[in-house]
């Protein structure tokens, strides 16, 4: 009796140069109306209610296993059946962020929703804000990606505005009076 193979599984770069790959192939199809768009979208609804077939079978430790695959996670959000709602999501992905962030001397957390905002608290290398040159920009944008790749629902993410440092005013000035 021979023994059933494991089925072979891509790896994440496969993946990824494939739907890269489908991106493009979608895009030519978008501006051409007919039974090719049609089949894509019959095809998308079918595979969605089978996914949500599998979520409603599964329990709810299998279920969140399911939904922490990267790449189940976003076929989740794309048929809009996650089972967990988009700042849980959101507030994920901004901590799996978090020791890169501050690994590069800053840090970022999670501040909630406001409408369809993501707001973040965003603190850049070297103390300052997210006014000081260079790395905060890049750190917002790495942020932003993040979140919006996991909770599309969410139509931006924005740093709430940065409150300064008060300012340190020595003791002694405030005890002793000047001369007169």
């Amino acid at each position: 009796m021979a023994e059933a193979a494991t089925p072979v599984r891509l790896a994440d770069p496969d993946v990824e140069a494939r739907l890269a790959r489908l991106d493009q192939v979608l895009a030519g199809l978008e501006p051409v109306p007919g039974p090719a768009t049609e089949a894509v979208r019959l095809l998308t609804e079918v595979y969605g209610e089978a996914l949500a077939r599998v979520l409603d079978q599964a329990d709810e430790p299998l279920a969140e296993r399911l939904a922490d695959d990267e790449l189940l996670g976003h076929l989740l959000v794309l048929h809009d059946i996650h089972p967990e709602p988009p700042e849980r999501r959101a507030a994920r992905a901004v901590e799996r962020l978090r020791p890169a962030v501050q690994e590069r001397g800053g840090d970022v957390e999670w501040a909630g929703v406001e409408g369809e905002i993501g707001r973040v608290r965003l603190k850049t290398g070297g103390g300052c804000g997210s006014g000081c040159g260079g790395g905060g920009s890049e750190v917002t944008d790495a942020v932003r990606e993040a979140v919006l790749a996991v909770a599309p629902e969410l139509t931006a993410v924005e740093p709430l505005p940065s409150t300064p440092a008060p300012a340190f005013v020595p003791l002694t000035t405030l005890t002793h009076r000047g001369a007169r």
